[in-house]
C-alpha cells in the first residue's frame, strides 16, 4: 500500500508538471484529486491494510493528498499569472456611482436655519456633553425639579451629562456675548424617552433667542407665526397654549397640525416664552435693562410635518428605500 501511494505521488506530480493550460489542469484535477479521482480510489483499500500498519499508511495517505493539492494550487496560480488575457479588463467602463443626497434631517436643519437667517438670526453651536450648570442651574431649574431626575436624563461619570436641550447653547452664547443678540441654536439632544411614532431618545432641536430692549410677547408670537407661514406655506396651522417652563415667564407650548399614522392631529413642536430674569442674572445681563424671548422646536417633528413622515423612527433606520424619497 505504501508503494502504491509513493507511485501515485510521483506519477501525479510528473503529469502535473507537464500541464500547460487551464483545461489540462482541470482534467488533471478530476483524474487525481476529484471526487472520483485516483486519490479517492485508494481509500477503500485501507480496509485490507493490517491493523499494525494502518497508522503509517494513513499518515502517508495524508502526505500524498497534501502534496497533490498544494502542487495543484501552485500550478493554478502559475497558469493564472502567465495567461496572455488579463482576468480583468481594465479598459472596460466601470460601474457608475449612484448619486447621493443629504439626509432628510440635514436638509431640514439647513432649511430651518436659512428661514430664521432671513429673519436676522445667526446660528450658534455648542457641545453635546454638558455640565449641570449650563443644562439646569443657569436655566433657573432648581436641584429638586423633576426635569433633573436620573430617569429623564443621560448622566455620565465626572459630573457631566448628554445635554437634554439646546438651551445650553443659549447660556454659553450669552455668557460670552454682550446684548443685544439674536441667535438660533441647533443640534442633537438626548432624553431616555420610550420610542414611538413621535418620540425618540435622540432627536434634534432648534432654539431661538432674541435679547434687546423692550422685547415683548408680541415679537415672539410674530416670529413663530412668520416662520410657520414661510416654511410650511400659508396653509400652516399653528397654535400657542399657556404653559410653564422654569427659564421663561410667561411661557407657552407651540403646536402644529400634522399627519401622524394617516390622521391629522395637533402635535407639540416645542415651547416658548419670555426669558426669565433669573436666567439673565445667571449670565450677567441686567434684567431691568434687557428683555428677550426664547423658543425651542423639534427639528424631527418639523421634518415629519414638512414631508409627511408618519413615524419618527423611520428617519433613524437608515433604510435607503425610505431616504431616497427626499
Amino acid at each position: 500500500m505504501l508503494d502504491a501511494l509513493d507511485q501515485l505521488e510521483v506519477i501525479g506530480l510528473d503529469e502535473l508538471a507537464a500541464v500547460g493550460d487551464a483545461d489540462a489542469l482541470e482534467q488533471w484535477r478530476v483524474r487525481y484529486i476529484g471526487t472520483k479521482g485516483a486519490l479517492k480510489a485508494v481509500l477503500p483499500r485501507m480496509k485490507d491494510v493490517a491493523k499494525a500498519d494502518k497508522p503509517a499508511v494513513g499518515k502517508r495517505l495524508n502526505e500524498v493528498k497534501q502534496a497533490l493539492e498544494r502542487s495543484f494550487d501552485e500550478k493554478k496560480l502559475s497558469l493564472a499569472g502567465s495567461t496572455a488575457t488579463p482576468s480583468i479588463d481594465v479598459t472596460e467602463p466601470g460601474i457608475p456611482m449612484g448619486l447621493g443626497r443629504r439626509h432628510v434631517l440635514s436638509r431640514t436643519i439647513d432649511e430651518v436655519t436659512e428661514t430664521f437667517a432671513r429673519m436676522g438670526f445667526s446660528v450658534a453651536h455648542g457641545p453635546e456633553v454638558e455640565d449641570e450648570w449650563h443644562n439646569f442651574d443657569a436655566l433657573n431649574i432648581p436641584p429638586d425639579h423633576p426635569a433633573r431626575d436620573s430617569r429623564d436624563n443621560f448622566y455620565l461619570s465626572g459630573g457631566v451629562m448628554l445635554r437634554s436641550q439646546t438651551s445650553t447653547i443659549q447660556i454659553r452664547t450669552m455668557s460670552k456675548t454682550k446684548p443685544p443678540l439674536k441667535i438660533v441654536a441647533v443640534g442633537r439632544v438626548y432624553r431616555p424617552d420610550t420610542h414611538d411614532a413621535t418620540h425618540y431618545s435622540m432627536f434634534h432641536q432648534v432654539e431661538g433667542l432674541y435679547v434687546d430692549r423692550n422685547v415683548s410677547m408680541v415679537d415672539l408670537k410674530t416670529t413663530l407665526f412668520q416662520f410657520a407661514k414661510a416654511y410650511f406655506g400659508p396653509e400652516a396651522e399653528v397654535r400657542m397654549r399657556p404653559s410653564f417652563f422654569p427659564f421663561t415667564e410667561p411661557s407657552a407650548e407651540v403646536d402644529m397640525k400634522m399627519k401622524v399614522k394617516g390622521r391629522w392631529q395637533w402635535t407639540e413642536l416645542g415651547g416658548c416664552g419670555m426669558v426669565d430674569p433669573n436666567v439673565f442674572e445667571a449670565v450677567g445681563y441686567d434684567p431691568q435693562e434687557w428683555s428677550g424671548f426664547a423658543f425651542g422646536l423639534g427639528i424631527d417633528r418639523i421634518a415629519m410635518r414638512k414631508y409627511g413622515i408618519a413615524d419618527i423612527r423611520w428617519m433613524f433606520e437608515n433604510d435607503a428605500r425610505f431616504l431616497r424619497q427626499f
